[in-house]
């Protein structure tokens, strides 16, 4: 082996050591060495993406995004399967009000934290940072819906107390006729205008679209052999802490035998499309 590998080898174990002491200083909470032993080992070793994450996280403590966003579109340059390159690029463009692009990197985190560790906890946050920011871009859409409603709502009554103003000094010998008719009209428009609105309206999320065990809205939803339906960290979890069995049938049950329930996970994309105040997980 020729002294190009011997000079490569030692950068690269000298860039490990760097990012120990990066870890020591960052869980010390000193942050500004920490940035400092991360910078050394990137420079060292630049085709490394956990030590821009590493950085990003740094970066993340301070609030200054726009360093996370660099930090993060150069790991996810070098390694597309950067779980925290994915998640801390989607938080960092949420705080610069880039939803649609926020929203599809923190997806694609929750993809991949899943493959990798379903029951991490790093999937749960991921979830509820991405739910949080369904939950806002709904806030802001119903919103805007609401009052362009309530505008198009108070522009048909007038027009149509304009109509009533002229035809009842028209008609004067069928004034009830007139009066019936209007009151009638306007009845028929606001119940159209309610209907409308009763997507945007929160009510219950049904049943079939909960875990059994928390009754939250299923993300991860697996099936068992005897047909329910559970989340699938909640029901490894149950695995973990009480036993493998059904909580509900309390037949034997393994891990192996949870099969991805993915017409349910299809019903549940398509509520919260439709829904998305359910995203709120207050």
């Amino acid at each position: 082996m020729g002294p190009g590998f011997v000079a490569l080898s030692g950068a690269a174990k000298q860039a490990e050591l760097l990012r120990k002491d990066g870890n020591h200083y960052f869980q010390k909470g000193r942050i500004g060495a920490a940035i400092e032993a991360y910078t050394e080992a990137i420079t060292l070793c630049p085709n490394v993406a956990v030590y821009l994450t590493n950085r990003a996280l740094c970066h993340r403590k301070r609030n200054d995004w726009k360093k996370v966003e660099e930090d993060c579109r150069r790991a996810i340059q070098i390694d597309s399967n950067s779980v925290k390159g994915h998640y801390m690029l989607g938080l960092a463009l949420i705080q610069n009000n880039v939803y649609p692009e926020g929203i599809k990197h923190l997806e694609k985190a929750l993809d991949l934290g899943r493959g990798a560790n379903p029951k991490s906890y790093m999937v749960e946050e991921i979830w509820q940072e991405l739910a949080k920011a369904k939950y806002r871009e709904w806030e802001k859409a119903s919103t805007k819906r609401s009052w362009e409603l309530q505008t198009l709502k108070e522009a048909c009554e007038a027009a149509l107390e304009q109509k009533y103003f002229l035809d009842h000094s028209e008609l004067e010998g069928f004034v009830d006729e007139a009066e019936i008719a209007h009151r009638k009209q306007l009845k028929s428009l606001r119940s159209v205008f309610k209907k409308v609105g009763e997507a945007d309206a929160p009510s219950e999320v049904p049943d079939y679209l909960c875990c059994k065990i928390t009754l939250d809205i299923l993300r991860d939803p697996v099936i068992t052999p005897s047909g329910v339906t559970y989340e699938r960290a909640v029901i490894l979890d149950h695995f973990r802490k009480v036993g493998n069995f059904d909580p509900l049938t309390r037949e034997l049950l393994d891990e192996s035998q949870l099969v991805p329930n993915l017409a349910i996970k299809e019903a549940v994309e398509a509520f919260l499309d439709k829904h998305g105040w359910a995203y709120n997980t207050d």
